[in-house]
């Protein structure tokens, strides 16, 4: 019987050898997995023994990584925003610069939440999640505000053109506690109606790199859907498509947050002042310093210029 730390060895080497820039954190994720415990447990004892059966199991993972698979479909889970998502090929995998995207809109529901007193019969805030996959966006906002008290006056619509994905969304919500407040639908962002508003807060972590570059993404995104990394000609085409359709999806006073690619801070400006003349336009940075999401506002009554 093999020993944690040999079986570590092994591993470390293989995907080395495999080219992987990870190798270790993989290697102790994929044990772990395989032992159905945790990093630290494992880490902590060394000398625990590795059955045959398990490892067997490991090192049919690390066939798997070494040709590339991600590790998180071969965990089956990924961590977002300090939450454990289910992920699996039916949908693209969080990405923790996206973490950024629930931040602006954790910050955004709640100064909606605060700015008055709230009537007790006041409607909810009304949150659309564009191309929402996994559903990590829209449930780990729906997670955050429920610790923070507001989970009965926020709800979701999330939406994705992707069957498959939504019911992995589905699951992950459910999973989380949060089903009561999100709504799943199927939707395509290309479509004139995508749905109907009007909403106070529209999320979307569309695909935006370039077409001639998805084959140029690391192999392991190559597992992934590619619908949900393809954005088109220029990486704009969907994040367009919804610009085309948020004034008649935000109420007078909301917001839509998109996550954008880092070099297309220029592109996406110039986009809105092209769809939306008048719009207030700000970018955010992630926390590496990238631009990350855009910020649209549509122009107040008195902005609005007379005619």
């Amino acid at each position: 019987m093999a020993s944690v730390q040999a079986a570590l060895h092994q591993g470390v080497e293989q995907l080395r050898t495999a080219g992987s820039e990870s190798a270790r954190l993989d290697a102790e994720l994929l044990l772990a997995h395989v032992l159905g415990t945790d990093r630290t447990t494992i880490l902590a004892h060394p000398e625990a023994g590795v059955g045959e059966g398990q490892m067997r199991s490991y090192e049919e993972a690390l066939r798997r990584r070494s040709a590339g698979e991600p590790v998180a479909y071969l965990r089956g889970v990924k961590e977002f925003f300090g939450m454990a998502f289910t992920v699996d090929q039916r949908a693209f995998i969080p990405r923790p610069e996206t973490e950024r995207l629930v931040e602006l809109g954790l910050e955004r529901c709640i100064a909606m939440l605060t700015a008055a007193p709230r009537p007790a019969d006041s409607s909810p805030v009304q949150v659309l999640d564009v191309g929402t996959g996994s559903g990590a966006v829209a449930v780990a906002l729906a997670a955050a505000l429920r610790r923070r008290g507001f989970h009965d006056t926020v709800r979701f619509l999330a939406t994705d053109s992707s069957g498959p994905a939504l019911a992995l969304a589905t699951e992950n919500a459910v999973g989380h506690g949060v089903a009561d407040v999100i709504r799943f639908r199927e939707a395509d962002v290309q479509a004139e109606d995508l749905v109907d508003g009007p909403y106070d807060l529209v999320l979307a972590n569309l695909p935006y790199v370039p077409s001639d570059l998805v084959p140029q993404l690391p192999v392991a995104a190559s597992f992934e859907p590619s619908v949900a990394l393809d954005g088109g000609a220029d990486g704009l085409v969907l994040i367009r498509a919804l610009m085309e359709q948020l004034p008649g999806l935000l109420a007078g006073r909301g917001c839509g947050l998109l996550e954008i690619g880092s070099d297309q801070r220029h592109a996406v400006a110039q986009a809105a002042d092209e769809l939306l003349p008048g719009w207030e336009v700000s970018v955010h940075d992630d926390l590496a310093s990238l631009p990350r999401v855009a910020e649209l506002r549509p122009p107040r009554p008195d902005d609005r210029p007379v005619r």
